[in-house]
């Protein structure tokens, strides 16, 4: 809760990840409150009053993940209506004469989103999505200890610099000194 909150705030990119890697952590767990009590939110070092609300939290996640039915995999819709803002003000840049450096950018990794839909077949997702996926597959892939191919690290440091300037945009959209 503390970490997305100020995630949101600092690089929505890095939230919507984050939020993908409490999803998972709650399927992990079961969906059992308790365990994540226990393996959890006990390890913060806050008053009982901060660990009440991260039980809270954590509970609503629980909560919206069985009544969309994500409980084994997917995200919920709160995580969704982040990516379809982000996709929008994706396409309002790409419109927008005013931002040709995130134009170009986009550009720049275009052949890779397309790659990366072409290899998801079926379970293909928006440019956006695709994005975020590789940089999640990645984190993912880090956290088991395995082998991650130059291409593919290379490929990851160019989205990972288009998503940040599509953070940063987002950040100043939200802040309102932005005009699309």
């Amino acid at each position: 809760m503390l970490t997305a909150r100020g995630k949101k705030t600092e690089n929505i990119a890095e939230y919507i990840l984050y939020m993908w890697h409490i999803e998972d952590q709650i399927r992990a767990f079961g969906l059992d409150i308790d365990k994540i009590q226990a393996q959890i939110i006990d390890a913060y070092v806050q008053p009982n009053t901060v660990k009440d609300a991260i039980r809270s939290w954590y509970e609503s996640l629980i909560d919206m993940m069985k009544r969309e039915g994500v409980t084994d995999s997917g995200h919920i819709q709160l995580n969704r209506n982040v990516i379809t803002e982000l996709t929008d003000l994706h396409n309002s840049l790409l419109s927008a004469p005013k931002d040709s450096f995130y134009t170009m950018t986009y550009y720049k990794v275009l052949p890779l989103i397309v790659e990366l839909r072409a290899k998801a077949g079926s379970n293909a997702t928006g440019e956006i999505e695709t994005c975020l996926n590789l940089m999640y597959g990645l984190l993912v892939l880090r956290l088991l200890h395995k082998d991650i191919s130059k291409e593919t690290q290379v490929a990851a440091e160019q989205i990972s610099e288009f998503l940040r300037m599509l953070a940063v945009n987002y950040k100043q959209d939200k802040e309102g000194g932005f005009d699309v």
